[in-house]
């Protein structure tokens, strides 16, 4: 049976869909199989249209909730007096959910001046689905935009405490806990600390368990810039990059020279058309690596044709450059005013937001949630939770030799921050300032900065003496460590890393190459493979080889099968392997499907008690319906974990194929058979694919 958890809030403004994402994201990363229902709908800013908080779970999960009862029907049914009917309609919509899922997350109606009736439904919706209540209650925004917290404790416990006694006296109903939402921090820890403890003690006399209090955090509110284009009417003189965030807003009032501290990283400034002074020196920020939010033009006020064309070079940085055609007073009001929700297509934002709800929800409350009966599962936030735990139970030294890669800079520092490595960044570290500053990064002090030619006299003897058997001399050694891929992998070698990540701007065969040369196979390893974590909608698999091997031999493909059994072993999941052809058992013939025939035997004689079949198609190894009539009996059709592909060609276009067309995300490649761990990244790889990638290579390294 599932548990069922109706989040209410307390009052307006609460943040009630921030924090059911977050409790979805929390409850999927401990792999239990969580739904999401929003039985009845809310009036929205511009009428009919999707319902915002289902767009918001389908944009950040695998998914799918059903349109709410639109809010005219609902207010239709109460001014007939149909609350039973209603609520008939609400179990209707939700029994199905509740049969697919072991938890069920349900949000509730917000209270607005449309819906003066949400309390009373909400209590009626607890009574239905025999759910739990969970209050969602928050700072109030004045405490918000100042970071007080005198006084606040107090009336958000009473808030939860009146709204807490309407469900208790439902019968049947119960709270469950208390989350509040956009908690100020101050900035004295101390002070921070006591503030926390106060807001707990004050609910918890009064009955409420606080299960969650969510840090306020200024750029989960950034909007983008085209989110003003879409909210205001502005002209777009040059698009730039759309997708900049709008930290801050400068009005420029004064001269050049009292203007120019304020032009930084994600400011939009403010400024009439005809201030060429202020127009040009923000022009001249961004051709300087200041990365603006963008340049609002007001008063309706065009800049002179001589000064646009200026212009242009600075726009095409990226630079957004708008026109109000109100005063500067107005569009300065107008921004200020945009709605603060997050908009259905700001993914970012929204992934950000359900982390930081997820990150602050109690870890022994969380637990208690699921039925008894309930079976853990590998969800793909789950099995990123577990890379991320494993990582920092060990953390290591990873050296990153495309030290100065933006992409690459980020994620070192996200590592750095959230412990899940020590990264070694090879790069001039001059150049390495420059490319923090134009992204508005400050590097933790958990990042080490490396300048590569103060390091190659030091491994020339390393290098030497791992490639003497080929004739490797010191000016040649000299020479290859130039290449930082040569020089961290040798750095690997001499034991002073404990892995390596590359690959954001170089082949896999750069990235590669030189550990085959200089850090070689482990001892029994046959050779260098690889696999990928395919993170589908509700499992985790892997892929191998699909970026080393192009066309293994039946000893080969048997070395890759085991090694990539190991690596699941290593990473929590249960490996059941299937040995992929274009035939399934004896369906078909050819020296293609006897080279897996021979290499499942040979994998078996190897591994005796490893759970492995093949040859089998794909389907018939991944579905259960196919399973049963292509391949009955077998102990992997249609549940496996580990698909090994026969050759490089099939298994780097099937995992492309899966990973573009089906949305999945797909962490790796991970190197096996290697002594010590490298290994590589794609070329299109986000910030979040290499932060992923550190975390294995340093559980590797962690593990040997």
């Amino acid at each position: 049976m599932a548990r069922t958890l109706l989040l209410v809030p307390t009052g307006h403004g609460t943040g009630l869909t921030s924090v059911c994402l977050g409790l979805l994201r929390a409850q999927d990363s401990r792999g239990v199989d969580v739904g999401f229902a929003k039985p009845l709908g809310q009036p929205r800013r511009g009428g009919e249209g999707p319902d915002r908080s289902a767009a918001l779970v389908r944009l950040v999960t695998s998914l799918e909730p059903a349109e709410p009862a639109p809010a005219a029907h609902v207010a239709e049914r109460l001014s007939r007096g149909d609350l039973d009917d209603l609520m008939e309609e609400v179990v209707a919509a939700v029994e199905p959910v509740q049969a697919r899922h072991d938890v069920v997350v349900v949000e509730g109606l917000v209270p607005s001046g449309e819906q003066v009736y949400s309390g009373r439904v909400n209590l009626a919706l607890a009574a239905a689905l025999d759910a739990d209540v969970v209050l969602v209650g928050s700072a109030s925004a004045a405490a918000v935009r100042s970071g007080e917290v005198a006084g606040e404790a107090e009336r958000i416990a009473e808030d939860m405490a009146i709204a807490g006694g309407t469900y208790r006296a439902g019968e049947g109903v119960r709270v469950v806990g208390g989350v509040v939402n956009r908690w100020p921090v101050p900035a004295d820890p101390d002070v921070a600390t006591t503030a926390a403890a106060d807001l707990r003690a004050a609910c918890e006399r009064r009955g409420i368990p606080l299960v969650g209090v969510v840090p306020a955090r200024t750029e989960l509110t950034w909007p983008r810039v085209c989110d003003l284009v879409r909210a205001l009417d502005v002209d777009v003189i040059t698009p730039g990059e759309q997708d900049r965030r709008i930290e801050e807003v400068v009005v420029a009032a004064q001269a050049v020279p009292g203007m120019l501290p304020l032009l930084r990283k994600g400011r939009l400034v403010l400024v009439p058309g005809d201030r060429h002074d202020v127009v040009l020196s923000a022009c001249l920020a961004a051709l300087n690596g200041v990365r603006l939010a963008g340049l609002l033009l007001t008063a309706g006020v065009v800049m002179d044709p001589r000064v646009a064309e200026l212009t242009r070079a600075a726009a095409a940085t990226g630079l957004p450059i708008l026109l109000s055609p109100v005063s500067t007073y107005e569009t300065a009001s107008a921004v200020r005013d945009l709605d603060p929700e997050v908009p259905v297509d700001d993914a970012d934002r929204a992934l950000a937001v359900t982390g930081t709800v997820a990150e602050a929800l109690d870890p022994a409350w969380l637990a208690g949630l699921p039925t008894p009966s309930h079976t853990p599962r590998l969800s793909p936030a789950a099995f990123r939770r577990r890379l991320t735990t494993l990582a920092r139970q060990s953390v290591r030294r990873i050296v990153l030799p495309e030290g100065s890669e933006p992409r690459t800079l980020q994620a070192a520092a996200i590592c750095a921050e959230r412990g899940i490595a020590r990264p070694v960044l090879l790069a001039p570290p001059a150049e390495v300032a420059a490319v923090a500053a134009g992204l508005g990064l400050e590097l933790p002090a958990g990042v080490e900065v490396l300048d590569p030619a103060a390091l190659v006299d030091r491994y020339v003897d390393v290098l030497v003496a791992a490639r003497r058997h080929k004739g490797m001399q010191p000016d040649v050694a000299r020479d290859t460590l130039a290449d930082t891929i040569w020089l961290g992998t040798t750095m690997l070698a001499a034991g002073d890393v404990d892995g390596l990540v590359a690959g954001a701007v170089h082949t896999t065969a750069d990235t590669v190459r030189p550990a085959l040369q200089v850090v070689r196979t482990k001892p029994g390893a046959r050779l260098v493979s690889s696999v990928f974590f395919m993170c589908l909608p509700d499992d985790v698999v892997l892929y191998g080889d699909c970026a080393v091997n192009p066309d293994p031999g039946p000893e080969d493909l048997a070395d890759i099968a085991l090694q990539s059994a190991a690596s699941a072993r290593a990473f929590g999941i249960d490996p059941r392997v299937a040995m992929i052809s274009f035939s399934t058992g004896s369906s078909g013939s050819g020296e293609a499907v006897s080279k897996v025939a021979e290499a499942t035997r040979t994998a078996r004689e190897r591994e005796p008690d490893l759970v492995i079949d093949g040859p089998l198609q794909y389907d018939a190894a991944a579905v259960a319906s196919v399973a049963r009539s292509k391949a009955p009996g077998s102990p992997v059709a249609g549940r496996a974990t580990v698909f090994v592909f026969p050759d490089l060609n099939t298994g780097n276009t099937t995992y492309k194929a899966v990973q573009r067309n089906a949305g999945v995300v797909s962490i790796g490649p991970m190197l096996q058979g290697l002594a010590k761990p490298v290994n590589d990244l794609s070329r299109g790889a986000l910030v979040e694919d290499i932060v992923y990638t550190i975390a294995l290579t340093a559980i590797q390294a962690a593990r040997g």
